[in-house]
């Protein structure tokens, strides 16, 4: 079995992976191989395996819900600025009461997209650390609202 290494950290890969495991960069592969992420979804403790072709992702990206009430949830950002939150005028509605009203915002900026925790009282998680101010999201990033984590994909268009 040969991995495959990514530029970005140097993680080795499984074969044929197309994103970095570790850091969510894409990883080198010929144009004729279609591209697609792998992750697991944990709907109350049993993991199912999800592939997405990302050639199928709309073009602002998607968050994908692999952990809470909505694990297999697929929520579009298809605004410049995505509120999440439990208030009900969040733009993605999470209805747990570990998540504050207005809880994180996603902006889609020229270089990609960045999250924001606004406020909340348990804090906002990319990767398992807790983010202040603005922080860049990569193809593959976890995040984490809550009880809920999402996996960030990012769309042709971001």
């Amino acid at each position: 079995m040969v991995e495959i290494f990514c530029t970005n950290c140097g993680h080795g890969n499984q074969p044929g992976a197309n994103f970095c495991s570790s850091c969510g960069q894409s990883l080198p592969r010929s144009d004729e191989e279609p591209r697609t992420i792998t992750f697991a979804i944990d709907p109350q403790g049993a993991l199912d395996e999800v592939e997405v072709d990302v050639h199928d992702v709309p073009s602002g990206g998607v968050l994908i819900a692999t952990r809470g009430p909505n694990s297999g949830s697929e929520f579009a950002l298809e605004h410049v600025i995505t509120t999440a939150g439990r208030h009900p005028d969040s733009d993605i509605f999470l209805d747990d009461v570990t998540v504050s009203r207005r809880h994180v915002e996603l902006e889609r900026t020229t270089s990609g997209y960045v999250v924001r925790d606004v406020g909340s009282l348990n804090g906002t998680y990319v990767n398992q650390r807790i983010i202040e101010g603005d922080v860049p999201l990569n193809n593959g990033d976890e995040l984490q609202v809550g009880r809920f984590k999402l996996v960030f994909i990012a769309g042709g268009g971001a």
